[in-house]
């Protein structure tokens, strides 16, 4: 039996920056250095880190954060979980993965050609909030009759009126609740 090896994240996106360090954080205290709060660009991983030094981040701002070479960031804390976000981390949220989702056009317009039934009466595009039998079969007769090419092509022929949001919303469901089945996120 083979083990699936583990997934790292290569760059993330910046989505809080505390100069001070978080206070009340269950972590162990890093002696007031600054903490940032991120959201892996791959696997959508909640992570947290410590910049280096003299190191002034954004939220957006996209970094860094594989194995070597790190510029920006001196060491991961771990990973995190929705809860432990702060105010302003998930304020961001949902706009940096709308940007995130833009950026990926192509990894996402193969969720919805290639979509397999999760289970004989479930379809994984069912997943999706605001997108039920109707237009499940809209996408499905659609993708047959040619492949999606952009989220234009997606919203005029399938009537899905903006995939982005609505695939927004799926990952922000997985990284917040307990949900049966991830299309898009790791398990915390």
């Amino acid at each position: 039996m083979e083990r699936e090896g583990k997934k790292y994240e290569e760059h993330a996106y910046v989505i809080d920056y505390l100069p001070q360090g978080r206070l009340g954080s269950q972590k162990p205290a890093f002696r007031g250095e600054g903490v940032v709060q991120m959201i892996g660009g791959t696997y959508f991983t909640l992570l947290e880190a410590i910049p280096r030094k003299g190191e002034t981040l954004q939220i957006g701002d996209i970094i860094y954060v594989g194995k070597k070479g790190r510029t920006q960031i001196s060491h991961i804390i771990g990973r995190i979980s929705y809860d432990e976000l702060t105010s302003t981390a998930k304020d961001e949220l949902p706009a940096v993965i709308e940007k995130m989702i833009k950026s990926q056009e192509p990894r996402f317009l193969k969720f919805f050609n290639e979509s397999q039934p999760i289970t004989p009466r479930m379809h994984s595009l069912e997943l999706i909030p605001g997108i039920g039998k109707k237009l499940m079969w809209q996408v499905l007769n659609q993708r047959e009759v040619r492949k999606f090419t952009n989220f234009d092509d997606l919203k005029e022929r399938a009537n899905i009126p903006d995939p982005v949001k609505l695939l927004a919303r799926r990952i922000l469901d997985e990284l917040s609740k307990e949900e049966k089945y991830r299309l898009f996120t790791r398990p915390a």
